[in-house]
């Protein structure tokens, strides 16, 4: 065991920051811009006293990744840190409206409180959409991303439709790099409605929540078979999208799906992964239930503890990896979304896996009403009769009063992991993000300390054990290849 003397004689001359682990065996090396190295208990002694043979493979390897100081030491890792942390500066790219709250599905998680179909006034009106999208060019960002939650979008088709022809027509002259994005159960589409989106490039993406069994235990369709609606669909779409981009060498139009992980799932996971895998998808978001809507008064039929989740994830992933040791491509994008910080030191925008996370400086939601919300999970904290998270109203405050408030800042604060306790000594501080919308729902507070914290005891222990994985040379292999594969397709949040 490394011992209180041998620390003491660390060679700070010689020795960059770092934070460490002991993890298997080995020690688990990582620093600020997300490098890390696994030392042996030998090998780690020799790193801290600056006794490492210069000429030897480790010690380059650790200079290399800065570990090690040299003359350009401190100019690297500022460039680094630098562009690890580019997103800082750009501003909103995701901007998700809300055109209805109306739903023809009864989900037992869901997050959004969805109203009844019949009830009109859950309705985004033309007058309020138009402004949505001019706020929305306002932002500094040269990317943009207009993504369709709801309720059920298609139930409020003729706004939907204005949204996309005008933000269209208005990128002819902004020149931004827009992508729009459709989340529908799909129950309610059609050909014509179909024709369109893929006509504009519109990004189709449903949910599916596994197998038959699972998906509508999960999703209760009010009208029929929420499963065999949503499969129909997505075959409809998948052979439309072939017919369009047939030949082109870049196809990034094909539907997507998110799953919402349930009590129900846990035992069915590889029942989950083969119907990904049957209907064609490359990828799967193994991801947890967050503590938000009618998910809160189903507690007992569909909440897991931390600990039961963490052992089906860690089961799903060893079966993705099975899979993918038999040849077959397949990932879970959470694990992605992690391993592109390790392996590359890069966030994607997934939003609350920053630091600070992307709330108003990432992403704005949008109600049906015009309010605007630091991201859609505050959005949904609203449903709950909380207004905690609203930046304004569209038509009453222009872009940069609702960015540039005290909510905002308090969000950035609150989600930044450097130099809050519990977070700025782990050896996983670069990978991880934190949530204040989810801490202030489960402990009505935007600061939470790691200590007992269930989103970061699940995050952790899933970082951790990608780590154990990537020990293994042909892991990292599979990891890598994940990674490089999903740059050139859409990444769905």
């Amino acid at each position: 065991m490394l011992d209180l003397k041998t620390i003491e004689k660390l060679d700070s001359k010689s020795v960059g920051f770092f934070r460490f682990k002991k993890l298997n065996g080995d020690y688990l090396l990582t620093n600020d811009i997300g490098k890390y190295a696994f030392l042996s208990e030998t090998d780690f002694k020799k790193f801290i006293t600056g006794k490492l043979n210069r000429k030897e493979k480790i010690y380059q390897g650790l200079k290399k990744n800065l570990f090690i100081k040299d003359k350009n030491y401190q100019a690297q890792l500022i460039e680094k840190y630098r562009d690890k942390n580019r997103f800082l500066k750009f501003g909103p790219s995701l901007h998700i409206i809300v055109v209805t709250l109306r739903c023809n599905h009864n989900c037992v998680y869901c997050h959004a409180s969805a109203g009844k179909t019949d009830d009109k006034s859950l309705d985004m009106d033309m007058a309020t959409a138009k402004k949505v999208v001019d706020n929305i060019f306002k932002t500094p960002n040269d990317a943009v991303a207009i993504e369709f939650q709801g309720g059920e979008p298609l139930l409020n088709w003729p706004v939907v439709k204005f949204i996309v022809q005008y933000a269209r027509e208005k990128n002819k002259l902004e020149k931004k790099n827009l992508q729009i994005r459709f989340v529908s159960n799909l129950s309610v589409m059609d050909e014509e409605k179909m024709n369109f989106l893929l006509n504009n490039e519109v990004n189709i993406c449903t949910s599916l929540d596994g197998d038959e069994e699972t998906h509508n235990y999960n999703r209760v369709y009010l009208d029929g078979n929420s499963f065999k609606q949503a499969v129909n669909w997505i075959k409809k779409i998948d052979k439309a999208y072939k017919a369009k981009y047939k030949g082109k060498k870049k196809n990034y139009y094909r539907v997507g799906a998110l799953i919402t992980v349930t009590r129900k799932t846990l035992a069915n996971y590889k029942q989950v992964i083969d119907t990904y895998i049957k209907l064609g998808f490359k990828t799967i978001y193994l991801r947890y239930l967050n503590p938000f809507g009618f998910a809160l008064n189903a507690k007992d039929k569909i909440w897991y503890t931390p600990e039961e989740y963490i052992d089906f994830y860690k089961n799903a992933l060893d079966y993705i990896l099975e899979k993918n040791y038999q040849g077959r491509h397949f990932y879970d994008f959470m694990a992605v979304t992690y391993l592109i910080k390790i392996l590359f030191n890069k966030d994607i925008n997934n939003l609350d896996m920053r630091s600070p996370c992307g709330a108003g400086i990432g992403q704005l939601a949008y109600n049906y009403n015009g309010d605007v919300y630091t991201c859609d999970e505050g959005r949904m904290i609203s449903r709950m009769g909380d207004e905690m998270f609203k930046l304004g109203n569209i038509n009453k405050n222009n872009f940069e009063q609702l960015i540039n408030n005290d909510l905002c800042k308090s969000i950035c604060l609150a989600s930044c992991t450097d130099g809050q306790a519990g977070y700025e000594d782990n050896v996983y501080q670069p990978y991880i993000g934190i949530c204040p919308v989810y801490n202030y729902s489960v402990y009505n507070n935007i600061f939470q300390a790691p200590k007992n914290n269930v989103k970061y005891m699940i995050d952790e222990a899933i970082i951790e054990y990608l780590f154990i994985k990537l020990k293994n040379r042909k892991n990292k292999d599979i990891f890598t290849e994940w990674v490089e594969k999903s740059q050139t397709r859409e990444i769905y949040r």
